[in-house]
C-alpha cells in the first residue's frame, strides 16, 4: 500500500512520526481519537502562499472555517494574517486568539442582525454582503448606532468550479453571493445608502478547486464588474478572489502554487487595489491527522471490516461528502498481507465509516492508524452524536507538542442541560 509522507509526517525506523515527534507517543499520552497538527506546516504554507504573490499588493485572510481552533488561528495571526470569519463564533474565536478586529471580514450568506451589529459594533474591516435585502439592513443597522460600515459584495460570477457539488459555491443555481447585474445597481445606487461606505467586489467560487481556469474564469468576470463599479465613480479598495485551492488527499496531481500565482498574475496586475484571498483548506488539511485505534477486526460474508474507535461524529466528510482520506498505519508492518477492507467506525449508522473497499494491510485489535489530510474540515464538523465524547488537538511545534483542546468530559456533554423533578 502507498504511505503518506512529507517533511510533516513522516516514517522514521517504521514509526510515524509528526515533524520530530512520535505519533504514539501522544496517543498513549491522550488516547484516541485525537487530532494532531503540525504547526510548521501551517507556518510553511502561509509564507509559501505570501511568497508567491509577494511582487503584487495583496492581504491574506485566514478562512478559520477550515479549522478554529484558537491556537490555529493565533498561529496565522502572529504572520500576519487577516482572519475570515462567518459566525458570531468565529468571530468570537478570532477575537479570542487575539486578532485585531481591523483585520476581520465578516461573511455568511445568512448573517442574523444580532451577528451584523455585532460586527459593525467589533469594527471589523468590512462585512461581505451577499443580496440586496442584507444590504439594506446593514445600512439600517449602522443607522441605528450612528456607524458609516465599510461593506463589500459578494458576487456570484456563475462559473463551475468542477468540485463536489456540496462545496460548489460560485454557480447560478448556488445560494451564495449576488448576481452581477444587481451588485452593479448597488454600487450605482450607492448614495443612498447613506451609513455604508462600499469598499470592494468579493468573490469564493467553491472549494477544493483542481483546475486553474475555474479561477481565471472567474476574476476575468469579477473584473469587468470591478471596472464598470470604478467607472461609475464608487472608490472601490480590494478586489477579492477567495479561497477554494484544492490539495492532494490522495496522491491527485493538483496545480502548483506558483503555477496558479503565475497564471493569475496577470489579470490582477490590472486593478488598483488591493488583492485579498482567503484560503483555508491550502493552509491546514495536510497540516493534521487523526489519530485512530482498532478496536476489532472481522467478516462479513467475505467483506472485511476494520472497526475503529474514530467515526463520522469525528470526521464526517467521508460519510457526508464521499470524500477520500489516506488511512495508514503508525507503524508499518511489512510482513502483513494487504486486504480490501472498510475502515468503519462505531456510531450506529451504515454511513459511518472512513473508508471503502480500500486496500489496506492486515490491522490488529490495538494497534494506532493515521487519517491523514485531516487538519481542515474535520474537528470544526465534529459533533456528539451518539453522546460521543470530542476529540481531543495536539499541536506539535518541533520536538514539542502541547495540548491545544482537552477532550471533551461527561461534564462537558451535559453543562447546559436541566433535569425535570
Amino acid at each position: 500500500m502507498k504511505y503518506f509522507d512529507s517533511d510533516y509526517f513522516t516514517y522514521k525506523n517504521d514509526n510515524l512520526y509528526c515533524e520530530d515527534v512520535l505519533v504514539s507517543e501522544i496517543t498513549e499520552k491522550f488516547g484516541t481519537p485525537t487530532y494532531i497538527y503540525s504547526k510548521n506546516y501551517l507556518i510553511d504554507r502561509y509564507n509559501e502562499f505570501n511568497e508567491a504573490f509577494k511582487d503584487i499588493k495583496h492581504t491574506i485572510f485566514y478562512a478559520c472555517k477550515s479549522n478554529f481552533n484558537i491556537c490555529i488561528i493565533k498561529t496565522f495571526g502572529d504572520l500576519g494574517s487577516g482572519v475570515d470569519v462567518n459566525s458570531e463564533g468565529e468571530l468570537f474565536r478570532a477575537l479570542k486568539a487575539g486578532v485585531n478586529p481591523e483585520k476581520l471580514i465578516l461573511s455568511g450568506v445568512g448573517k442574523t442582525p444580532e451577528e451584523i451589529k455585532l460586527g459593525i459594533e467589533t469594527g471589523v474591516l468590512m462585512l461581505k454582503a451577499e443580496s440586496f435585502e442584507e444590504v439594506d439592513l446593514i445600512n439600517q443597522i449602522a443607522a441605528s448606532i450612528d456607524k458609516i460600515v465599510p461593506v463589500a459584495l459578494r458576487v456570484n460570477p456563475d462559473v463551475d468550479a468542477r468540485s463536489h457539488p456540496y462545496i460548489s459555491t460560485g454557480l447560478a443555481e448556488n445560494k451564495f453571493g449576488i448576481e452581477s447585474k444587481v451588485a452593479l445597481n448597488i454600487f450605482k445606487e450607492n448614495k443612498k445608502y447613506k451609513n455604508i461606505k462600499f469598499v470592494g467586489v468579493d468573490m469564493h467560487i467553491g472549494s477544493q478547486i483542481t483546475k486553474i481556469d475555474p479561477f481565471i474564469a472567474a476574476v476575468e468576470k469579477l473584473a469587468e464588474l470591478y471596472f464598470q463599479v470604478k467607472a461609475e465613480g464608487v472608490p472601490l479598495e480590494h478586489f477579492d478572489i477567495g479561497g477554494g485551492i484544492g490539495i492532494p488527499y490522495n496522491h491527485d496531481s493538483i496545480f502548483s502554487l506558483n503555477n496558479f500565482a503565475s497564471a493569475l498574475k496577470p489579470h490582477l496586475k490590472k486593478i488598483n487595489g488591493d488583492i485579498f484571498f482567503e484560503p483555508g483548506r491550502f493552509l491546514t488539511a495536510n497540516g493534521g491527522i487523526l489519530a485512530i485505534k482498532v478496536l476489532f477486526t472481522k467478516q462479513n460474508h467475505n467483506k472485511n471490516f476494520i472497526i475503529v474507535d474514530g467515526a463520522m461524529n469525528d470526521l464526517l466528510r467521508p460519510s457526508i461528502y464521499g470524500a477520500y482520506h489516506h488511512i495508514q498505519p503508525m507503524e508499518i508492518h511489512k510482513d502483513r498481507k494487504i486486504i480490501k477492507t472498510d475502515i468503519v467506525g462505531p456510531v450506529c449508522e451504515s454511513g459511518d465509516f472512513l473508508a471503502k473497499d480500500r486496500e489496506f494491510v492486515e490491522s490488529r485489535h490495538g494497534e494506532y492508524l493515521a487519517v491523514m489530510s485531516a487538519g481542515a474540515y474535520g474537528m470544526t464538523m465534529a459533533s456528539n452524536y451518539n453522546a460521543r465524547r470530542r476529540p481531543a488537538e495536539i499541536l506539535v511545534d518541533g520536538s514539542d507538542y502541547k495540548i491545544i483542546r482537552s477532550r471533551e468530559s461527561f461534564d462537558h456533554l451535559f453543562y447546559d442541560e436541566v433535569k425535570f423533578n
